[in-house]
């Protein structure tokens, strides 16, 4: 019996993005990223479909554009960075359209669905052979104790619970 051949896939980090969207004041949305991260594919097939996906982000490495901001989500109100300095995710199941896996975040791992557009697979003008996604996705901040909360005067939340994922991702096929 034949033994499928698997591939590893590398993230080409120039060409990703970890970010996310979050209502403040439930009037704006402040974006930000997460500047450290890596992450890796494994697969058997061109298309991707049953793909082991992986990844992490340093939590110290957010960025919001605001430092006052970016110490204050680093703290114990929100990813305590000291305390548990990675966030993770590890696929379980990928079917083309939707990537399921375990996020943990702090202490605690849930499992989560992501929609997936797979962009396909070009090789580039140096002979590197690419993959892009463009993942989306909501999470509830609270699930992963990011529970620091706030109402304004008015009675508006200072921060929504519901977190947009927007996720851009570009690997490098490892020959």
């Amino acid at each position: 019996m034949e033994t499928a051949v698997k591939t590893i896939w590398n993230i080409d980090t120039t060409h990703s993005e970890i970010g996310f969207k979050v209502r403040h004041m439930m009037i704006s949305t402040v974006t930000g990223h997460f500047e450290d991260f890596n992450a890796s594919v494994e697969t058997e097939n061109e298309n991707f479909i049953d793909a082991n996906f992986s990844f992490t982000a340093k939590t110290d490495s957010i960025n919001t554009k605001n430092s006052d901001r970016d110490g204050h989500l680093k703290s114990d109100d929100f990813f305590n960075s000291q305390t548990y300095p990675d966030l993770t995710f590890v696929s379980k199941s990928f079917d083309g359209n939707s990537l399921t896996g375990n996020l943990t975040i702090r202490d605690i791992t849930k499992e989560v669905t992501l929609n997936v557009d797979f962009n396909g697979v070009a090789m580039d003008p140096h002979g590197q052979t690419k993959s892009g996604f463009e993942v989306t996705g909501i999470i509830n901040r609270k699930d992963f104790n990011l529970n620091w909360s706030a109402v304004t005067e008015a009675g508006n939340i200072v921060v929504s619970d519901t977190i947009k994922l927007a996720i851009a991702l570009q690997f490098i096929k490892q020959e």
